[in-house]
């Protein structure tokens, strides 16, 4: 378990789509929408865990087909959450303060900020055959069951990605904030850039290949 739980911490020091997601929407619309987003990842991710325990993810590892449809699926979703940012109208004299913005969000928008990072989350065949790959690495020979062995490592997994998601929002909240207080240009363009980096993961998606 030891074992297990440094080299999860290590995979948590390689940025994805999840950690794309949570840092651009705690900069855009504050920590109480990053902290949605982290429970939308933490959601996603333990179906994944449920697929694999299942041997449900094994679909998409023998099939070519599900692989793909999975694949385009999100990475449209990920075009289309970087062109609705690069859509966006620009803001007229006021400069964002990611503190107040956290205040006035509304349950709908902290909803979408989860939905987001569950999608994210789901829609990546990677996420599917990773735990399909890499929980059963960790099993033990030692009579008891697979089954439960394999739940426990994801469980681990869901709360490690949790505490370091909420983490990873805490401190983007906190920089973002003295950024967005020094910087209007940053405060400007911060929108568009997060756009572009989406549809940019949106085609690292479309040409991730099973193999």
């Amino acid at each position: 378990m030891f074992s297990y739980i440094v080299v999860v911490f290590l995979l948590f020091l390689i940025p994805g789509p999840a950690v794309i997601i949570t840092i651009s929407q705690t900069i855009k619309s504050g920590r109480k929408n990053g902290m949605m987003v982290a429970c939308g990842i933490g959601l996603g991710d333990t179906i994944h865990v449920m697929f694999a325990v299942l041997g449900l993810s094994a679909i998409l590892l023998s099939s070519a087909v599900a692989f793909e449809i999975v694949k385009y699926i999100g990475a449209i979703y990920l075009f289309y959450l970087g062109i609705q940012m690069l859509l966006t109208k620009a803001r007229q004299e006021e400069k964002p303060n990611l503190e107040q913005t956290s205040v006035n969000i509304d349950k709908s928008s902290s909803w979408k900020s989860m939905k987001q990072g569950f999608l994210t989350e789901i829609l990546n065949p990677k996420t599917a055959l990773f735990f399909l790959a890499f929980l059963p690495q960790f099993i033990q020979n030692d009579g008891s069951s697979v089954t439960l062995q394999l739940l426990l490592l994801g469980i681990v997994f869901v709360l490690m990605s949790l505490i370091y998601t909420f983490v990873l929002v805490y401190c983007t909240n906190f920089i973002g904030a003295k950024m967005f207080k020094t910087s209007s240009v940053f405060s400007d363009k911060v929108e568009k850039i997060v756009g572009l980096i989406y549809i940019g993961l949106g085609i690292r998606l479309a040409l991730q290949t099973q193999e």
